[in-house]
C-alpha cells in the first residue's frame, strides 16, 4: 500500500510537470525577485572525487563545508549529492547548523548550482520554480545529470511552487542578473552565443526574456573580459546588482594588466547606463585581482562573484591582502545592514568559477 502511494504521488507530480510544459505566457504581477530579497534557502551542489574536482577535491570540499557552514548561521542549505550521507557526515563534524541543512541524493556532474539550478519567479499565486535547460556552457561538458537535477528535486519535495518546464531554452541563472523591480542584467556573448538558443535572434530572445519575467526592459553589457572564464561571460563575473540604482563592477587599475582595455570599455559602458527614472547608476568598483595561475593558465578570479544572503554578504577571496580587504570593504560600505564575510575561493577558480557560481538561492 505504501509502495502504491508513492507511485501514484509521483505520477500526479509528472502530471503537473507535464501540464506545465513549454508554453509559458506573462503572468500577471510576477517579478523575477532580487537577490537581496527574503530567502528560505541556498543549494549546493557537492563536489565529488569521480568529477573534475578529484585532483584538488579535499581541498574544494573544504571550500564547500565553509561555505554551507557560514550560510547556514543564516538560513536553511539544500545539499545535492549523488550520496547526500557524505556532506552530511562532513558538515556534522564541523560543527555546522544541521537545523538549517537539508540533502537530496540525485546524480550530478558538477558542482555549479548557479547554472542548473532553478529560477524562481514571484507571482501573486506564489513561487513559479523555472527549470530551464543547462547544456554545460554551450556544450563544452556534460550536463545529462545536471540538467536534470532541478526536475528530481522537485519530484523528491525539496522544492516548494509550482514548476515549469523551460527546458525549450538554454538559461544559466549565473547570466542574469535582476532588480527586482523589472529591469535584467546580462551579457551579448553568453546569451547570444552560438551553442545557446542560436536559433533565435537578439530581439527574439530579449521578447522571450521579458515574457517569461514580465519584464519592464533588458540591459545588455557587450563589453567586459574575465580571463579563464569559460561560461562565455557570465553577468555575475562582470557586474552584479546590489540595489535597484546600484551596480557594483570589476574594474583593473593595473594599465599593464592584458584585462585592463576590456573591463575600462565595460566601465565606459556602465556608465552611459541610466535607471528608468532616467537617472545614472550609482557604480561600486570592486578591484580586480592580481592574476592568479594553476597550471600556467590565468584563472577567473573576481570579486563579483559574491552571494547576498538575508542577513549576510559572502564574498569571495583569493589570499591577496590588499585586493581582498578593498573588495570586503568596498561592499561592506553599501551593505551596512548584512554582515559581509570573506571566503577563500582559491580552490573554486581552479576550475573557472567562484562562491556565487556554485549557489543558487530559493524565495520565500
Amino acid at each position: 500500500m505504501y509502495i502504491y502511494r508513492e507511485v501514484t504521488k509521483r505520477a500526479v507530480i509528472i502530471r503537473k510537470i507535464i501540464n506545465n510544459n513549454m508554453k509559458f505566457d506573462r503572468i500577471k504581477g510576477s517579478r523575477l525577485p532580487a537577490e537581496w530579497e527574503q530567502q528560505s534557502n541556498v543549494q549546493l551542489t557537492w563536489p565529488t572525487m569521480e568529477s573534475d574536482w578529484g585532483p584538488i577535491f579535499e581541498e574544494v570540499e573544504q571550500c564547500f563545508i565553509n561555505i554551507a557552514k557560514t550560510i547556514s548561521r543564516y538560513q536553511g542549505v539544500m545539499i545535492v549529492s549523488p550520496n547526500s550521507s557524505i556532506p552530511w557526515k562532513k558538515l556534522s563534524g564541523a560543527n555546522c547548523n544541521m537545523k538549517n541543512i537539508t540533502t537530496a541524493s540525485i546524480p550530478t556532474n558538477d558542482s555549479w548550482a548557479r547554472d542548473h539550478g532553478a529560477i524562481s519567479l514571484k507571482t501573486p499565486e506564489g513561487i513559479q520554480i523555472l527549470d530551464f535547460k543547462f547544456n554545460g556552457w554551450g556544450l563544452k561538458y556534460s550536463a545529462n545529470h545536471d540538467n536534470q537535477i532541478t526536475k528530481n528535486l522537485f519530484l523528491q519535495g525539496q522544492l516548494s511552487g509550482t514548476y515549469h518546464n523551460m527546458q525549450h531554452i538554454v538559461l544559466e541563472g549565473g547570466s542574469i542578473e535582476s532588480d527586482g523591480q523589472g529591469t535584467l542584467m546580462t551579457t551579448t556573448e553568453c546569451l547570444l552565443s552560438d551553442n545557446r538558443n542560436s536559433w533565435m535572434t537578439k530581439d527574439e530572445i530579449e521578447e522571450q526574456l521579458k515574457t517569461i519575467f514580465n519584464l519592464n526592459r533588458v540591459l545588455w553589457l557587450s563589453r567586459g573580459y574575465i580571463e579563464g572564464d569559460d561560461t562565455d561571460g557570465h553577468i555575475d563575473t562582470l557586474a552584479r546588482f546590489c540595489s535597484p540604482d546600484t551596480i557594483a563592477y570589476v574594474k583593473c587599475y593595473d594599465q599593464e594588466d592584458d584585462l585592463f582595455y576590456y573591463l575600462d570599455e565595460m566601465e565606459n559602458e556602465l556608465l552611459s547606463w541610466k535607471q528608468e527614472n532616467g537617472e545614472p547608476y550609482r557604480l561600486i568598483p570592486l578591484p580586480l585581482p592580481a592574476p592568479v595561475y594553476y597550471e600556467d593558465r590565468r584563472l577567473p578570479a573576481t570579486y563579483a562573484n559574491f552571494l547576498i544572503l538575508n542577513g549576510a554578504v559572502l564574498v569571495p577571496t583569493y589570499n591577496q591582502e590588499e585586493t581582498d580587504k578593498e573588495a570586503l570593504s568596498a561592499l561592506g560600505s553599501f551593505f551596512e545592514d548584512r554582515e559581509v564575510i570573506g571566503i577563500d575561493c582559491s580552490s573554486l577558480i581552479k576550475q573557472n568559477g567562484s562562491l556565487h557560481c556554485v549557489t543558487m538561492q530559493y524565495y520565500k
